[in-house]
């Protein structure tokens, strides 16, 4: 294990997560309709989750999804309904204002949190992502060393992504943009959501 090979890892994973997914789509959202401080504390989420799943491919559950394949069916399927539910929610609160629309924005900073982890957690593709990653590039003797640095750049490079797009949806112009058209955005969202935990769901 080297220092390339560690910035070879960090590279891979910051186009995944620069690509639009669930977590994209939800820390929009946040941003826009909450502001910056509540979208970052959803990107701290997505940093544990991000972690989470890396440390648990580096371990060996990738392999286990490959050996008992119903593992990873049951974490689609229940993945995929909690976006599902969440897309459902959106939709149905679109019409409400942001200051009582409480059923898909976190109130606290801790909620966020909580609500970034659970997005990011029920979506059992990183742990695809990163086995398949480290199988090619991480060599089977590395250390315990190296491998808590994996987790830890994982960690901050999708902490540092998402904390680039909450800032910037969270400034004035896309805000007010949004809070024009929040029903219909929201409804879009919903859809957008929804289609992609149907995705997760049946692939």
């Amino acid at each position: 294990m080297t220092p390339a090979v560690l910035l070879a890892v960090v590279g891979v994973h910051l186009l995944a997560a620069m690509s639009p997914g669930p977590s994209f789509v939800v820390c929009v959202r946040t941003a826009v309709a909450q502001g910056f401080w509540a979208a970052a504390a959803l990107a701290l989420g997505y940093g544990i989750g991000a972690a989470v799943w890396a440390a648990a491919a580096l371990a060996g559950l990738a392999l286990l999804f490959q050996v008992v394949p119903p593992v990873l069916l049951a974490l689609k399927v229940l993945g995929g309904a909690y976006l599902i539910w969440i897309a459902v929610r959106m939709w149905q609160h679109a019409g409400a204002p942001v200051e009582a629309d409480g059923a898909t924005a976190p109130r606290s900073a801790r909620a966020a949190v909580r609500f970034g982890v659970l997005t990011f957690m029920t979506n059992p593709k990183p742990a695809v992502f990163f086995g398949a990653v480290f199988v090619g590039l991480v060599p089977p003797e590395t250390s315990l060393a190296w491998k808590s640095a994996i987790v830890a750049v994982i960690f901050i490079d999708e902490t540092l992504w998402y904390l680039l797009v909450a800032r910037a949806l969270s400034l004035s112009a896309p805000r007010a943009a949004y809070l024009r058209l929040k029903a219909s955005l929201d409804r879009v969202f919903g859809v957008l959501l929804g289609v992609l935990g149907l995705e997760i769901a049946l692939t």
